[in-house]
């Protein structure tokens, strides 16, 4: 939508917006999200997982013609691209973008397909990150499903989010719990990823996606036996932050 003002300092948006939906819903802080003109052209990224189908969901509900990017690794299950094409045509969503890593730079990095067992954090890079970053140019803001109860740097989450300077995350389920996601997802029989009965509470791409056993956290399985928690898509500044992040420090 055009818009009524022009968009001013990332930061200075990101308060703003922060202390104006502070006490929102998350249908109310998404739904403002999709028209406040200060948030900009924004754009859902979904990874087509385990918890996915609630903000698709609501955002078929809401505008079915909202920018869905969804990261082909190439590297994924393929529950999850059956799952991804299966969610898409069920909520009639209309411009699902799938993006996929430059094919020049997979030749020239990871030819042979097995860079994620020298150094994951380079496969990442290759796969996820440096794809998104070219997906995003022309956003000002995207919405993602992360939420506080996932632990470890997203305990302290806000609605809204600085990243970089660059644009605007918008996180609306960053106060659900567990409980809220499944509640919801049952009441709107939304459908499950096949893997999720398997075992895979989180999924991320094959090779680096385990099984979780009872009693696990439910990231157990991502990226097991190493030091590596996140993807990369949520770094700051291209450094991974083990925590949550210390009140006052830049977003």
């Amino acid at each position: 939508m055009p818009l009524d003002t022009p968009l001013g300092p990332v930061q200075t948006r990101v308060n703003a917006l922060n202390d104006r939906y502070r006490h929102h819903s998350a249908t109310a802080v998404l739904e403002r999200a999709l028209n406040d003109s200060q948030v900009g052209k924004v754009a859902l990224v979904s990874s087509f997982g385990a918890e996915s189908v609630v903000l698709l969901h609501m955002i078929s509900l809401m505008d079915r013609n909202t920018p869905v990017l969804f990261l082909d690794t190439e590297m994924l299950f393929p529950e999850t691209l059956s799952y991804q094409q299966d969610v898409a045509e069920r909520l009639r969503l209309t411009d699902v973008r799938v993006i996929r890593p430059d094919r020049n730079e997979v030749f020239l990095k990871d030819n042979d397909g097995l860079l994620h067992q020298s150094d994951p954090d380079a496969c990442c890079a290759l796969r996820k990150t440096a794809p998104l970053n070219a997906a995003l140019e022309g956003f000002d803001a995207w919405i993602t499903g992360r939420k506080r109860f996932q632990s470890g740097q997203r305990a302290a989450l806000d609605f809204f989010e600085n990243e970089a300077g660059k644009r605007i995350k918008v996180n609306p389920l960053a106060h659900w719990t567990k409980e809220a996601v499944r509640e919801y997802m049952d009441e709107n029989r939304l459908p499950r990823h096949p893997l999720v009965s398997k075992g895979y509470p989180s999924i991320g791409c094959a090779p680096c996606t385990s099984p979780v056993e009872a009693g696990e956290d439910e990231r157990a399985g991502r990226w097991r036996h190493t030091e590596k928690t996140e993807c990369g898509i949520h770094f700051v500044d291209g450094r991974m932050v083990r925590g949550p992040r210390p009140q006052g420090a830049t977003q």
